[in-house]
Order: C-alpha cells, then sequence, then structure tokens
C-alpha cells in the first residue's frame, strides 16, 4: 500500500541559492524513495522574492517541484487556526511560521519535513516502515532517521526498540514524518520542563511546543535505525 505523503523543505535570503540554484533539492526528493503526492518548497523571509520565486517555477517546470508556496501570504491563517499569536515566540517566529503553514496547508495524510540543511546521507528506504509505526500505534506521532550519524546516541536516548526503529521521546524541526491530523490542531501551547532544552535563541519555537505537547500526553518518537539524515554547512 501506498501511503499519500506530501514532501516539504523551506528557503530564506540565505540559503535559497544553494537549494534553488543547485542540485540539493532534486537530490533530497531522490535520497527518500518514495513516490510523493506533492514535493512543495516553502519561501520564507527573503529580500527579492520575485526573483526567488522565478527560479523555485524553474523547478516546478522540471517536474522537481509540484508548486511553491510563499509563507507569509498564509501567516495570519494559520496563525488563527493555532492559536498562537506572533509575539508569542519570543524571538521565534521566522524559525517556526514555516512548520505551522505547512501542516495547516498540506492536503495529504502525511507529511515529511526536511529543513533546508538538512538531507539524507544516501538514499533509504525508511518512509514506508516509518508510515506502518505510525498507522499501527496511536502513541506514535513522529518518525525520522539517525541525526548526523549519531547511532549510539538514538539508542541511548530511546527507552524500547523493535527490529528497525528506536522508540523514545524527543522532536527535531531538522527532519519529522508526521500524520497531518494530529499536528493540524491546537496543540502548540502546551509546557514541558524538559522542552526548555532547546536553544534560548529559537524563543518559543515551533519544535519546544511540539516536544512539550508530546512529553504532556506520553506520545513517542520512532527513530529509524539504518540511516541518517545530515544536519550541517551546505555541501553537495
Amino acid at each position: 500500500m501506498e501511503y499519500s505523503v506530501t514532501f516539504e523543505t523551506k528557503c530564506y535570503e540565505k540559503d535559497w541559492e544553494i537549494l534553488l540554484k543547485t542540485s540539493r533539492l532534486e537530490h533530497a526528493l531522490q535520497y527518500n524513495n518514495y513516490p510523493f503526492e506533492e514535493r512543495i518548497l516553502y519561501i520564507n523571509n527573503v529580500i527579492d522574492l520575485k526573483e526567488v520565486c522565478k527560479y523555485a517555477e524553474r523547478l516546478v517546470n522540471q517536474g522537481i517541484l509540484t508548486s511553491y508556496i510563499v509563507v507569509e501570504d498564509h501567516s495570519k491563517q494559520a496563525l488563527d487556526f493555532f492559536n498562537i499569536k506572533k509575539e508569542e515566540f519570543r524571538g521565534g517566529y521566522y524559525y517556526s511560521i514555516q512548520e505551522l503553514v505547512g501542516i495547516y496547508l498540506c492536503k495529504t495524510p502525511y507529511l515529511l519535513h526536511f529543513s533546508s540543511d538538512s538531507i539524507l546521507e544516501h538514499p533509504l528506504n525508511w518512509i514506508k516502515p516509518s508510515l506502518q509505526m505510525l498507522e499501527n500505534n496511536p502513541k506514535i506521532k513522529v518518525a525520522n532517521p539517525v541525526w548526523n550519524g549519531l547511532y549510539n546516541e538514538a539508542k541511548n536516548e530511546s527507552f524500547a526498540e523493535n527490529e528497525n526503529f528506536y522508540i523514545g521521546y524527543g522532536f527535531s524541526d531538522q527532519c519529522y514524518l508526521i500524520a497531518v491530523k494530529d499536528f493540524k490542531a491546537q496543540i502548540y501551547n502546551e509546557y514541558n520542563e524538559a522542552s526548555q532544552r532547546y536553544p534560548q535563541y529559537g524563543g518559543e519555537l515551533f519544535e519546544k511546543r511540539v516536544d512539550a505537547w508530546m512529553r504532556n500526553h506520553c506520545y513517542f518518537r520512532v527513530t529509524y535505525k539504518f540511516g541518517s539524515y545530515i544536519h550541517k554547512n551546505f555541501s553537495l
């Protein structure tokens, strides 16, 4: 069975040229080995919007993307829907608004998000088994591969495991695969002491809010054991 999944990523002023003028975005899609129903680029906080849209349109015409979306065109509707005020991010607005808009606008049952500076290390068939975990256990709310090759860290952060996954707490906006119905709700205004570990410069950012919600309700993350994404300075 093929599940309907949207792939999304985002760009902003300091990285849009890397995503839109190189083959990085094409590789990011190919490495996931999955027939995404939609492949969307979100454009966030750029200086020359017309120029960035021109390059995004080229990727649509080449069939790499299905569409691109300007985040600020939908930010107010998303914040109203999720009952969050812009000032409540306390400096984390631009770190968080695309993720909320992406969930708000997503049309498929499942959503895969990669930050612009995260990419699988190599091609990996991780999505189908991850979707099956999300489908079969309502306590599991997010899936991702191992981060930055830190397999021992992923294992140590888990409290259980099965043949393919480590099971634990935690959430990262670098990469997440989710069931949209779980996240398209007013879940982003909870507090948990463990969630204060996120960087202070990000304010009350999206991933901190999700982590608090998941911990408060004993929801879990599964991490695919046999592959990693890399989050670091851009390189092809």
